[in-house]
């Protein structure tokens, strides 16, 4: 399989148990998680030859998440160690009409204090197919936006196809800074993915959907996506839909445009929902598996990327811990959920 290669930022989740709220918890389940790295354990799962940098403290807490990285398979050789502290978020999850919540705790973590010299990038893309990053990474510092700067530079040195998932995080940066930083970082990108909100706040594109609505026809993107990929020279760019009837029960499905085609998933109805964090990582390794299994078609990529999403839905935790043959169980249709035996 070919080096894939992702970078950010994994933060310790305190999340509380049972759907309770964080006034009445006395307890928080722990376990690891963000965006790249969930990417990147993803990829690891489907038997791809993964690697995942960033910076972590060289402290218990540290090696902890280094552990859970390695634990599932994933190349921990360009993490660099160092720095005090790592992220924390806690979770509050919803259910029906009450929403999840999340809280941050992540101000000087090792990786958003970290200096280019904390990582050898020209080693880190030999020998490499593909890069993914995503626009939380630049949310979290100045230095980490230069970080992703300098690595999408010495990727495209490399010829590295590099990936993005646009991910704007209100809690972490504003609309016009957000605009700064990841417009001229499009330049580098092959694929763009995101869903309406992320285009509209990182690129300043709006569909012509409401989605708040329901409304979630591909119609309303197919104009959106062309004018994205004619502005940056997007080889695809892809939008995942979801429709929050509740945080207990969502519909989901995807839209992908090579230029040429444009293409709408199937449609999956997810209820009950376990766990909806990582759902949209889910879906972007999901995605970079499919296109370099399917060489490139994007039907076959996107109807992976969808059932891969979906089924990270059923799963606690950060990690979609599925195989690629039971992410292919689910696209030709098996979604009974009976006992195997």
């Amino acid at each position: 399989m070919p080096k894939i290669v992702t970078m950010g930022e994994i933060m310790l989740r305190l999340s509380t148990p049972d759907n309770q709220r964080f006034i009445q918890s006395d307890s928080f389940d722990v376990c690891y998680g963000g965006g790249e790295a969930n990417v990147a354990i993803s990829l690891a799962n489907y038997g791809n030859d993964v690697y995942y940098v960033t910076k972590l403290p060289k402290n218990e807490i540290g090696q902890s998440a280094l552990n859970a990285l390695r634990r599932y398979g994933v190349n921990t050789e360009y993490i660099s160690r160092g720095g005090d502290r790592l992220g924390i978020y806690f979770l509050e999850s919803g259910s029906s009409m009450r929403p999840s919540k999340v809280i941050y705790d992540r101000k000087d973590s090792a990786i958003s204090l970290a200096d280019t010299s904390d990582f050898d990038f020209d080693k880190i893309f030999d020998g490499c197919f593909w890069f993914h990053w995503t626009g939380i990474t630049p949310a979290i510092s100045d230095k980490a936006a230069e970080l992703i700067k300098k690595a999408c530079e010495c990727a495209k040195k490399h010829n590295v196809i590099i990936s993005c998932d646009l991910n704007f995080r209100k809690k972490l940066w504003t609309t016009e800074k957000a605009q700064s930083i990841m417009k001229p970082l499009m330049k580098y990108v092959d694929v763009c993915i995101g869903n309406e909100e992320d285009a509209k706040l990182c690129l300043g594109f709006t569909p012509k959907a409401d989605i708040e609505k329901g409304d979630t026809s591909a119609s309303g993107y197919y104009e959106i996506f062309k004018e994205m990929k004619e502005t940056y020279n997007f080889k695809y760019v892809v939008s995942s839909l979801r429709e929050s009837y509740s945080a207990s029960h969502n519909g989901w499905k995807a839209l992908i445009y090579n230029g040429k085609e444009f293409y709408e998933s199937k449609h999956y109805d997810i209820m009950p929902i376990v766990d909806r964090v990582g759902g949209g990582d889910s879906f972007a390794a999901g995605l970079i598996h499919g296109l370099i299994k399917y060489n490139g078609n994007q039907k076959d990529a996107l109807e992976f990327a969808v059932a891969s999403s979906a089924l990270k839905h059923t799963i606690p935790g950060d990690f979609n811990l599925v195989t690629e043959e039971e992410v292919l169980s689910l696209v030709k249709g098996n979604a009974s959920g009976r006992v195997q035996r």
